[in-house]
């Protein structure tokens, strides 16, 4: 069945340095799933956090689902993370560390099953961005030099 991305974190790259991923699986309501099936998810503002031996994921926006009759539906709610006790552990090892955080890099459904790509991830400074920018604008003028010569 394979893998249907959902949604990507497009500015965790450029934002921050990823030092490891973990996958995760969420906990989540039927409609919240019918929800990301349908693809009405944000988690540009969301962060990972480990508290009391368990992972939770917070700030991550599932629009209510169309056809739920709830009335009462938080989006933006706390969502528990399903990892193994080994995974938390070295979790709370690694993010412990100064200036390291969790972020959610992408939402996926892997057999059917909605999961969550996590990175323990270390904020850029300004003068990071830049340079980054810069060496993707050298590699693009390599990319078109080369492509011209053929």
């Amino acid at each position: 069945m394979g893998e249907k991305i959902i949604a990507l974190n497009k500015k965790a790259g450029h934002d921050y340095f990823i030092i490891e991923k973990y996958e995760a699986g969420l906990v989540l309501t039927g409609s919240e799933v019918k929800s990301l099936r349908g693809g009405k998810v944000t988690i540009k503002d969301s962060f990972g956090r480990v508290e009391r031996g368990e992972a939770f994921l917070y700030n991550m926006h599932i629009s209510p689902y169309f056809f739920d009759q709830k009335t009462d539906y938080n989006p933006e709610r706390t969502r528990k993370l399903l990892l193994h006790h080994s995974e938390i552990n070295k979790l709370v090892g690694t993010v412990s560390a100064k200036g390291l955080t969790l972020i959610p890099l992408k939402i996926y459904f892997k057999n059917g099953i909605a999961k969550i790509e996590l990175g323990v991830a270390k904020g850029k400074k300004t003068h990071d961005k830049r340079e980054d920018l810069k060496k993707k604008a050298a590699k693009m003028e390599i990319d078109r030099a080369m492509s011209s010569r053929k």
